[in-house]
């Protein structure tokens, strides 16, 4: 009874109907939570200070909404990488896996349609309907009601299960809506409650109430980026929990499963505060590689070109834009085809850019150094043994040396 409980329903099975949070009797803080969300707040406030430090801080956040766009959707089956979302934005004419990368691309501006709405409405189930229009517009999911919570039964468990095999069924209908307006009304208590255990809560809860017919783990994902930045604990969207979920898939559905059938929320949230301060640490790696990579880069376009005014303008906007071809370096430089075309060749060379057509004309790179930082490495691991600038580029001398 404390997370709610199973009611047998007219035709046979049992749906859980949650009840109203914070749970009763209150979350038992012992010396395991305190430490982890200790933790999760030290390691949250360093990642939202780093960004403080890095040139273009706006183009780094667009980067990793892209990265945690691609995690989120391959959770519920998408097969698109960065590199797909990220040539699509360049020209998707033509392109494969339209259907996958769409889906990527309208996470990205459900992400940016909340956080632009949360600076003057409040967060509601209204703005939750909002994203949900952006989060399936054109896609596989959009026939199922975008922007409407379900007005039938949904179930969740393995392929060709039935209601009465179902592994959970959320609640009815009535009892949905009962919910969800409790949750909605939870966002905003003022009682007293750190927001990491808020968060956690919230997540939990929208994922038993299951509201949609499509797409409830994506917005379950996206309601705790909001909430931290609703809150002003993040002032950048920089927290993305989708790549600790995907490498504790298993673990993951157990403790929520757990906090349903056992009450335990207690383990849930040890389980989510370890992820905060997890991924909240290896962002912050990431961004202080950026920030070396990018003064490496531009010690080696000052030493090794000519122009290196224009070099450095190319070198910022490959920070913007990491797959390019020679027709957008002309544009953006407002050049010639040549000087845009000898620039690509130049920082291919210096090992900046990778081609990747293998064309004499129209050549298109890949920023690789850059791209390289947003690999979905085991979290806690370090990519690289030495500094990442130091690995990721060559050093002018190795540039200079002549060729044996």
């Amino acid at each position: 009874m404390r997370t709610g409980q199973y009611v047998k329903q007219t035709s046979g099975y049992s749906a859980f109907i949650p009840a109203p949070l914070p749970p009763n009797p209150p979350v038992q803080r012992d010396d395991e939570l305190d430490t982890l969300l200790s933790k999760a707040d030290r390691s949250l406030g360093r990642l939202d200070g780093v960004t403080s430090i890095l040139p273009n801080p706006d183009f780094f956040v667009a980067m990793y909404v892209r990265y945690e766009a691609v995690l989120s959707s391959q959770i519920e089956g998408t097969q698109s990488t960065l590199d797909d979302v990220l040539q699509f934005e360049v020209n998707h004419n033509g392109e494969d896996q339209v259907k996958d990368v769409q889906e990527v691309v309208n996470y990205i501006a459900a992400m940016n349609h909340g956080l632009q709405r949360l600076s003057d409405f409040p967060l509601s189930l209204r703005l939750i309907r909002e994203i949900h229009v952006k989060l399936l517009e054109g896609t596989r999911g959009s026939h199922c009601t975008p922007g409407e919570f379900r007005q039938s039964q949904n179930w969740i468990g393995p392929a060709g299960c039935t209601l009465q095999t179902a592994t959970f069924v959320p609640p009815p209908i009535p009892e949905m809506h009962v919910a969800l307006s409790n949750m909605e009304k939870f966002f905003h208590d003022p009682a007293p409650m750190p927001v990491l255990l808020l968060c956690g809560l919230v997540h939990a809860q929208f994922e038993t109430i299951h509201p949609f017919l499509d797409g409830n783990g994506r917005i379950g994902r996206l309601l705790i980026t909001f909430l931290l930045c609703h809150r002003q604990i993040l002032q950048k969207p920089l927290l993305y929990l989708s790549h600790y979920f995907k490498l504790h898939r298993a673990e993951y559905y157990d403790r929520l499963m757990a906090v349903r059938n056992d009450g335990n929320w207690e383990g849930w949230l040890k389980f989510f505060l370890r992820g905060v301060a997890e991924v909240s640490e290896d962002a912050t790696s990431t961004a202080r590689k950026i920030l070396e990579l990018r003064e490496r880069g531009r010690l080696l376009v000052a030493d090794q070109l000519e122009n290196s005014v224009s070099g450095q303008q190319l070198l910022d906007y490959l920070f913007e834009h990491p797959l390019v071809s020679v027709k957008m370096i002309e544009q953006h430089l407002d050049c010639s085809y040549v000087k845009a075309n000898k620039l690509g060749l130049q920082f291919e060379k210096l090992g900046l850019l990778h081609e990747t057509t293998g064309w004499r004309r129209n050549r298109r790179y890949r920023f690789t150094p850059y791209l390289d930082l947003f690999r979905s490495e085991p979290l806690g691991a370090e990519v690289v043994t030495e500094p990442a600038a130091e690995r990721l580029l060559p050093s002018a001398e190795e540039v200079l040396e002549p060729a044996s």
